[in-house]
């Protein structure tokens, strides 16, 4: 497997999660593996200005919001407002966790870390920072991501954010616009929502998460509204402007919104400046995304890239399972990319959303039979206990063959939830049935019992 002429089977750069994926999975495989970081700490912005610090925040805002509204704190008079300060102060010693975990992955593999700006000085080299070239026989583009940022917007500014650096906000405001309602937009309303901020979501789309089923699209649209969030769908910026007092944003409808700041949410941009991919003949598209193959494999078949530098679905968990295809697939071990045809959707609104395989839209353009079994999160005992009623889970199933071919949950938990259904739905042919759900015996109380009812419901209506 190793080829000594190199000096390493496989370089990685970036340490992210599908920096980390691959590297892991070819160590253990038996190849001579190194990755380079360009940031100070290991992890990548999944860790440091993405996925951790956020959900972290988003923790913190909804259990201290959720015991401040306790009738017994207010009883003995406890009414204070947190400020981001306070409820960020958490995040750094979780990313140090996660930071000294993933620093351990790569020291019991033997994986050396090279700190510095990778940059492709032929096929077969990098050179880090200048340094000396290092040879390697595969290589794996794993940078990531960041914001796309418009020209003519003053990042600059204040009051402008975006979603990198809105987690470095010192001062809370009272009003915020977001422009872009996808999955970070949308995350972020929900969140500075509960904080009591008020909050303007403008979407450049028709509705909400299209890519959703449309009663969950339904379902988040008015919980959002019903919290007070002002949706305004179907607009283009025409130019913000960042004032004294705040930020307004000029739309090409005419319409104009003033806020104490703005979260610019729209789109994100690979991180393939400064790489070197000009000597080694490779092209990103104009969002400076990495075309490949089913392998994860580029243009220069040696070369893989994975994660958010490839485009969709830009999930931390899609990234790392990429990373251990790409891996895989060197090692002449799997000749497929896992699974990743069933990736769960993950939106850590309040409530959560989360859903896997089919919508019914897709369904009914596909001429499928198919039926629909749903529970609703009010009925359920686990849900009345802890007072978190809101949502439900619904099951799309072949009406003939019972095959489960897609589910779709709102509410408390659902991104937990759903890897039932996931797991249920992975094997072909007959272990892909809802009888699971009406034979299996579910923990009582609980959320996943909404399985067993939402099963039932389903299998009740046929006939």
């Amino acid at each position: 497997m190793s080829d000594r002429k190199y000096d390493y089977d496989l370089f990685v750069i970036g340490t992210g999660p599908g920096g980390e994926g691959a590297a892991m999975q070819c160590a253990k495989g038996g190849m001579r593996v190194a990755v380079a970081e360009r940031f100070r700490q290991i992890g990548g912005g999944c860790t440091h200005w993405g996925t951790i610090p956020s959900k972290a925040l988003r923790h913190a805002i909804t259990s201290t919001m959720t015991a401040l509204k306790n009738p017994a704190l207010r009883e003995m008079g406890i009414n204070t407002r947190p400020s981001l300060e306070q409820l960020r102060r958490g995040t750094q010693a979780i990313i140090g966790q996660q930071v000294t975990m993933r620093q351990s992955f790569y020291d019991r593999n033997d994986v050396p870390i090279y700190q510095g700006q990778a940059r492709f000085v032929d096929e077969h080299s990098v050179s880090i920072d200048g340094d000396e070239p290092i040879t390697a026989k595969h290589f794996v583009i794993a940078t990531g991501s960041r914001p796309y940022r418009p020209a003519d917007a003053d990042f600059n500014h204040p009051r402008i954010y975006d979603s990198d650096t809105v987690l470095e906000m010192e001062h809370k405001p009272t009003s915020l616009c977001i422009y872009g309602a996808g999955v970070i937009g949308v995350e972020y309303a929900s969140m500075f929502r509960n904080l009591g901020i008020k909050v303007n979501l403008i979407n450049t789309r028709a509705k909400l998460l299209e890519f959703l089923d449309d009663e969950i699209i339904d379902a988040i649209s008015y919980h959002l509204r019903d919290q007070g969030v002002v949706i305004r769908h179907n607009e283009a910026m025409e130019s913000i402007t960042g004032e004294d007092d705040g930020v307004v944003l000029q739309l090409k409808s005419g319409k104009r919104v003033k806020t104490d700041a703005l979260l610019w949410a729209n789109g994100r941009s690979g991180n393939t400046e400064d790489l070197g991919l000009e000597n080694i003949g490779l092209v990103p598209n104009r969002r400076g995304q990495i075309p490949i193959d089913e392998h994860f494999q580029t243009a220069v078949p040696h070369i893989y890239a994975v994660g958010d530098v490839i485009g969709v679905p830009s999930l931390a968990s899609a990234a790392y399972t990429q990373g251990r295809s790409a891996g895989m697939h060197m090692l002449g071990m799997a000749d497929g990319n896992l699974r990743l045809h069933d990736i769960p959707t993950g939106i850590y609104t309040s409530p959560e959303i989360s859903s896997v395989g089919k919508t019914e839209r897709e369904l009914t353009e596909a001429c499928i039979p198919y039926e629909v079994g749903q529970a609703q999160f009010k009925s359920l005992a686990r849900a009345q206990i802890t007072g978190q009623t809101v949502g439900m889970l619904k099951l799309l199933f072949h009406r003939e063959t019972l095959e489960v071919l897609g589910v779709h949950c709102f509410g408390a938990n659902a991104s937990e939830i759903i890897h039932i259904g996931q797991s249920v739905m992975s094997p072909e042919g007959a272990p892909n049935s809802m009888n699971y759900f009406i034979e299996t015996t579910f923990n009582y109380p609980t959320m996943a019992e909404a399985y067993r009812v939402a099963a039932l419901n389903g299998l009740n209506r046929l006939f």
